[in-house]
């Protein structure tokens, strides 16, 4: 029985969609090592949102080829995505872009058959599709995550992510419910929505966030769902009104500031100011009791000076 290990580098969507290959292979008859030790194939979905886990990324490429010379090495992700060429050099068997990685399957397949390198790597559309992963729960969990949405459109300065993802694009509201039910059957309890960038859920389709949160409310046996990092300027008075409404909905909001100061929040590309950031976190905090509310910050943004940096402070 051929063994494989996963490793996943990056953010939630990446463990989603590395999970649902997981279900795939297994599906196929692969099986879990339990160990690098046992494996036989390595499975690697990749980030490239940072240059230190592309390092990171390289720094266990190397490792995996001293360690286990005869194993087969499968990338798959965004720094495959965002640079083909660089994947190439790095001597692995397979390469898969994103929106290819539900050929995985047939990727070993066949080189586990010919022994050709193999190379799934699309251009990104400029009308993107939802690729179709669902995730059933082989894994004996309470917690899962369900990814609704990916791409971005927003083409921040300093972000990677439109070149690696794409545009926007999201699951239909059917498909959720769909996956929820399964997850609920498979005896998950929480479910947390992740995307790539979440609050433009639904924006193809004429749709908000704040209806796919209410179809996954809605599901039996899901006991709790939780949302992943928002865009704050996206989030309406009436999405606030309707949020608080769920019983389900975990008050916790992770909204991405990156900067307290209004010049470098321009030169960053973002679309808010720092007392519009402000006044959203006020309304979710007069919705909801005592929410949590989190946030990234950047500091040393190209050009900040002294005063910029104490604006955010």
């Amino acid at each position: 029985m051929i063994k494989i290990h996963y490793i996943t580098f990056g953010c939630k969507v990446n463990l989603y969609e590395t999970e649902c290959m997981k279900e795939l292979l297994v599906s196929e008859g692969y099986e879990v090592a339990n160990s690098e030790q046992d494996a036989d194939i390595f499975l690697i979905n990749t980030c490239t949102v940072t240059s230190e886990s592309d390092k990171k990324l390289k720094k266990t490429i190397n490792r995996i080829k001293k360690s286990f010379p005869d194993s087969i090495v499968a990338l798959a992700g965004c720094f495959v995505q965002a640079f083909p060429d660089k994947s190439k050099e790095l001597g692995v068997e397979i390469l898969i872009g994103n929106g290819n990685k539900t050929k995985i399957v047939s990727a070993l397949r066949e080189y586990l058959l010919c022994k050709v390198n193999q190379l799934h790597i699309s251009e990104n559309p400029i009308k993107a599709t939802f690729e179709p992963m669902c995730l059933g729960g082989f894994q004996k969990k309470t917690r899962a995550f369900l990814k609704i949405q990916d791409g971005c459109n927003q083409f921040c300065t300093y972000c990677i992510i439109p070149k690696a993802r794409g545009r926007i694009c999201s699951k239909s509201v059917d498909e959720i419910r769909k996956e929820v039910e399964l997850l609920a059957e498979n005896g998950y309890k929480e479910v947390v929505i992740v995307g790539i960038n979440l609050s433009f859920y639904g924006k193809e389709f004429g749709l908000r966030l704040i209806d796919a949160i209410e179809t996954i409310c809605s599901v039996d046996g899901i006991e709790r769902v939780r949302l992943g990092s928002l865009e704050p300027e996206v989030i309406s008075d009436e999405d606030i009104k309707r949020m608080s409404k769920l019983k389900k909905l975990c008050p916790q909001f992770h909204l991405s500031l990156q900067s307290g100061c209004d010049r470098t929040l321009k030169a960053m590309n973002r679309h808010y100011t720092s007392e519009e950031y402000t006044e959203i976190v006020n309304k979710l905090r007069c919705a909801f009791e005592n929410p949590a509310i989190t946030t990234d910050i950047m500091v040393g943004f190209p050009g900040e000076t002294e005063e910029d940096f104490n604006d955010t402070l």
